[in-house]
């Protein structure tokens, strides 16, 4: 079999459609491209948002969870922004790709705020995001600032519940 026609199988099914991208992933995905949107057009892009996740074409629940992801982590900017910037040494927010920004922020307020999703998946997708969508640098700068602020994270949280 030609290489050509092996990734050709492996990009298919047997019915012939291209395989389905896990719901979750795919929701990230448009979530950080939602979040890149806003970061550069600002809150006027909140009354198309809804619009540009059904151009998508996903299902109700990719959608869904897309927009929540994206309203939760643009309501809680600051508090996403600020973990960014105290585990991003020597890099300022602002002067980090659009597309960084976006993937950390998503990821930042996952961790923070969706206690459901284990830390390692959010670390996991958010790699996989910067290896897609961005530089050849950046999937280890997005794991080196997304895990010193899980760590960060998961101590305050220890420290909180010790307390009586």
């Amino acid at each position: 079999m030609s290489s050509s026609a092996l990734s050709n199988h492996a990009d298919h099914r047997p019915d012939g459609q291209k395989p389905s991208m896990d719901r979750r992933s795919r929701a990230r995905e448009l979530a950080m491209q939602a979040l890149y949107q806003l970061d550069i057009q600002g809150d006027v892009v909140l009354a198309n948002l809804r619009s540009f996740f059904v151009e998508s074409g996903e299902d109700d629940m990719t959608r869904q969870l897309a927009e929540d992801w994206t309203t939760g982590t643009w309501k809680n900017l600051a508090v996403c922004d600020e973990l960014i910037q105290k585990a991003a040494i020597r890099w300022e927010l602002s002067r980090l790709s659009c597309v960084d920004r976006s993937i950390l922020r998503l990821a930042v307020y996952q961790l923070r705020f969706c206690p459901d999703i284990p830390g390692k998946v959010i670390l996991n997708e958010a790699i996989e995001l910067a290896k897609k969508f961005s530089g050849d640098q950046s999937p280890r700068f997005v794991n080196g600032v997304l895990d010193a602020i899980h760590k960060t994270l998961r101590l305050s949280s220890d420290s909180s519940r010790s307390k009586p």
